[in-house]
């Protein structure tokens, strides 16, 4: 794992004084509403219906124990004794008090963390695959470029101030588990005929109002080109990007009205006057920066795991399926990745209490070198867990609620916090999200459904991914009253699709049964028990689902 060096740590050391200044200054009115909430956007504080949120970095969705533990001490002493983690790999505090958050901020500082450029029309925090590092399939760690993005982004001078917010995704392997082309820059780890390490580079990609899939404008950039090309990106959207409007001040809106050849030829001209200088990346960087990220010393090859395990699956079949779930194939042979699920039935997605989080922690600490992971589809993962030692964290999670073997299946879904706490929501995510865990619950249902992405966000703004789900819930007003738009055939991976509205809206207490429609419809008209749900979807187009919902027209 990465750790601060001198400047990183007094960086946000400094930063902290500021803002403790700046709090100060607001809770005596020497600062107005106005004047401060640019100043607390850049320290991640917004202020949502009932309370302050504070929003907290999570480079590249990894953390320690200790940190986890020190989230989990914020929970308890300054919120309601829980967190959520979100599709950024972040984490939020939802009920913090303004005069507490400069606390806050020194006690994340104290475990190397942060909330700097959560927030604002800056660079975001860059997003990776949750098995980064440990993946069997990946090409190299993404987590290492993605501080390498981290360190040239942080307080740039030229992108404090972008026309929107910017955010940036690194996948390690051909299988996207980052969703990288609905980012403004997404990158895929490649290698060229030379065996030499360099990244696809997509563009323009993003949800919210104007979903859209990022354009690739490179199919191999080296890996020494990463900074100046990314530079080059980043200039130019920075030159021509609109400012007029909020709503067209992405840079897929830049792609779209400019057309992405014209656009191209901005970047590569840039890109060609910046090149071979002070952004060029040295190989010996690359290196000093991947040895932060060099796989655990203790994780070594032990043949003997998988029939351990195999043999305490024969007996429990609780924890056979659990393993077929949340397990994930690790380079390294008798070990693996698992996830830890903060869906269990009838909660709401991406929770997790203060005692929960310590549980990570301690889980983290005792089988998986001291990692966690955040997921971009909010949970928890432990990257590297002997095969051996799998039932023995399984009956830690079991004890503690965390063991629900869900991951990838209909209950393991996305949801943003919606009207109950977000000031643009139009509707509730949370409830809806507790109805259809509930009533889709049955375990040998959901395998029978198997792989199916359901996303739910609250309004247009889009952050449950609802465009990208095999099945997208939104939450609209009209006259008043909540209704959900169902959107079928999306899809975040390499294959990424934006999904499309099926027709009218539903009711809140109409919404899970129509889900529950489309599901037992699917099932009805698959080919096969092996073809899931978006390839039957592909496959049959939506009027079959379309009737079953609304009857022939």
């Amino acid at each position: 794992m990465y750790r601060y060096d001198q400047f990183d740590q007094q960086f946000v050391d400094e930063r902290v004084s500021q803002f403790e200044d700046q709090v100060r200054r607001r809770l005596s009115g020497e600062l107005t509403e106005d004047e401060f909430k640019p100043l607390r956007l850049m320290n991640g504080l917004y202020l949502q219906l009932h309370a302050y949120m504070l929003r907290v970095a999570i480079p590249y969705g990894t953390l320690s124990a200790r940190q986890m533990h020190k989230l989990a001490d914020i929970a308890d002493k300054y919120d309601r004794g829980y967190s959520h983690f979100t599709t950024r790999q972040n984490v939020q505090f939802n009920w913090p008090t303004l005069s507490d958050t400069p606390a806050i901020l020194r006690d994340l500082a104290s475990v190397e963390m942060h909330a700097i450029q959560t927030s604002g029309n800056c660079i975001r925090n860059v997003t990776t695959d949750q098995f980064a590092g440990a993946a069997a399939d990946e090409i190299a760690d993404p987590r290492v470029y993605a501080e390498i993005l981290r360190q040239w982004s942080s307080l740039h001078p030229e992108f404090l101030f972008l026309p929107r917010k910017f955010k940036i995704a690194i996948t390690g392997a051909a299988r996207d588990r980052a969703a990288v082309q609905v980012h403004d820059i997404g990158l895929q780890l490649t290698r060229n005929e030379k065996g030499e390490t360099g990244f696809v580079v997509f563009v323009g990609g993003g949800l919210g109002r104007t979903p859209m899939i990022g354009r690739k404008v490179r199919d191999f950039l080296p890996e020494a080109d990463l900074l100046s090309y990314s530079e080059a990106i980043l200039r130019v959207y920075n030159r021509y990007g609109r400012r007029d409007n909020k709503y067209k001040a992405r840079i897929k809106i830049l792609v779209h009205e400019t057309g992405l050849e014209e656009l191209k030829a901005d970047i590569e001209t840039e890109f060609a006057r910046i090149r071979g200088k002070v952004l060029t990346l040295p190989a010996e960087e690359v290196a000093r920066i991947d040895a932060y990220f060099a796989m655990p010393e203790g994780v070594q090859a032990d043949v003997t795991g998988w029939q351990q395990l195999q043999d305490a699956m024969a007996s429990d079949a609780a924890l056979a399926a659990f393993v077929s779930r949340n397990s994930h194939p690790h380079k390294v042979e008798g070990y693996t990745s698992l996830t830890i699920s903060l869906k269990p039935e009838g909660g709401a997605p991406g929770d997790a209490t203060s005692q929960q989080m310590r549980v990570a922690a301690d889980l983290a600490a005792q089988f998986s070198h001291d990692e966690l992971r955040v997921s971009h589809e909010q949970n928890l993962v432990l990257p590297h867990v002997k095969l051996a030692e799998v039932a023995q964290v399984f009956a830690l999670l079991q004890k503690h609620g965390l063991a629900t073997a869900n991951a990838g299946l209909i209950s393991d879904m996305i949801a943003c916090p919606g009207l109950d706490y977000c000031a643009l929501a139009n509707a509730r995510s949370i409830p809806i999200a507790q109805e259809i865990s509930t009533r889709l619950a049955d375990e040998q249902k959901q395998r029978q459904i198997g792989d199916l992405k359901l996303k739910i966000s609250g309004c247009i703004n889009a952050c449950g991914h609802h465009h990208v789900g095999h099945i997208g819930i939104l939450g609209v007003d009209r006259k008043g009253e909540e209704l959900y738009q169902l959107t079928l055939g999306g899809s975040a991976d390499e294959n990424t699709a934006i999904g499309k509205i099926i027709g009218r809206g539903f009711p809140a207490d109409e919404i899970a049964e129509a889900v529950e429609t489309v599901v037992d419809t699917y099932l009805e008209q698959r080919s096969s028990n092996e073809e899931s749900f978006i390839d039957a979807y592909r496959r049959l187009g939506a009027e079959p689902f379309k009737e079953a919902l609304y009857g022939t027209s």
